[in-house]
């Protein structure tokens, strides 16, 4: 019986992402078989693992169902299971699960909109998530203030922010007339507030700011701001081939529980009105090849209720 990473096993049934299981074992709140579980721990079927003082329930590869939604965030929604605030969280409205939780792939602050990504599989985010898996994330910004060639050229060259250099690896005019003009902008790392301190180190304002791409992933116009839409399973094997993993098998639903998932979905309203003029790949500065992209209304589908 092959055994597995303690934190691997624990971020694939859904306690968190690998980044946060290393974390709290190192923190002393995982218990391996009776005594503190320690980094580098291997766990396999059969071993007793506690959480927080509570048994874990640990998914193994021959059981693991991953899951995956693409959410448009609304303004004001922060992206953290409870807030001390009160404020609404990007958690609210995504569909309850019967095992494990939604782990969020790449956050967004509370004024930024569009797209995020949440699966059930503590590996795949961790993957996603990784500096080393080049994930690029692709955004639309409205800006007040003059912008012209040398300071595009600035930004992609790279600047000197607080916490080192940045830079974006492309930036195009997309649209807009006046003091206020929508740009498209890539980069390559998940930094706090990253886009935003880039346009602001060159004396403009940032008053729009929409995710409207994550690698592969783009933002389908069919899902209004507020609501989701779960992956199917060939879209989930291209984000698993993006960062190496090995292709998952659909997951087993029920006819009830499939009936109850398609009704749920369709239920959803839009909850805010979009903030971004609507994008077309041709215009996009980071646009994947057709064939391997994810969230395009050609494929905008919830998932099938299987025949009886």
């Amino acid at each position: 019986m092959q055994d597995e990473k303690l934190q691997k096993v624990l971020a694939r049934s859904g306690f968190g992402s690998r980044r946060e299981m290393e974390r709290f074992i190192d923190e002393g709140r995982v218990m391996l078989n009776g005594e503190r579980a320690r980094l580098g721990d291997r766990v396999k079927e059969g071993d007793k693992v506690e959480l927080d003082g509570r048994p874990a329930r640990l998914v193994f590869p021959s059981e693991a169902p991953c899951r995956v939604l693409i959410y448009n965030k609304p303004l004001g929604e922060v992206c953290t299971r409870h807030d001390p605030e009160g404020r609404p969280t990007v958690f609210d409205n995504l569909p309850p699960l019967k095992q494990g939780r939604w782990i969020i792939i790449g956050r967004l602050d509370i004024n930024t909109t569009g797209l995020l990504l949440f699966t059930t599989d503590g590996e795949l985010a961790n993957r996603m998530m990784h500096p080393s898996a080049n994930i690029d994330r692709e955004y639309a910004v409205r800006v007040l203030g003059d912008v012209d060639e040398a300071m595009l050229e600035r930004l992609k060259q790279g600047v000197l922010l607080d916490d080192g250099m940045a830079n974006f690896t492309d930036v195009q005019f997309f649209d807009g007339e006046g003091a206020n003009k929508w740009y498209h902008c890539v980069v390559m790392e998940g930094r706090n507030r990253e886009v935003r301190r880039l346009w602001e180190s060159q004396g403009v304002q940032v008053n729009r700011l929409k995710r409207v791409r994550f690698g592969p992933v783009f933002l389908p116009s069919d899902i209004k701001v507020g609501t989701w839409r779960e992956l199917g399973v060939r879209e989930i094997n291209i984000l698993c081939d993006e960062v190496g993993l090995p292709h998952v098998k659909p997951a087993a639903l029920t006819r009830e529980e499939a009936i109850e998932e398609q009704r749920r979905y369709k239920r959803q309203r839009a909850r805010q009105s979009t903030d971004a003029p609507a994008t077309s790949e041709r215009h996009k500065p980071g646009a994947r090849p057709r064939g391997r992209s994810v969230g395009r209304r050609t494929v905008s589908k919830a998932r099938r209720v299987p025949k009886r």
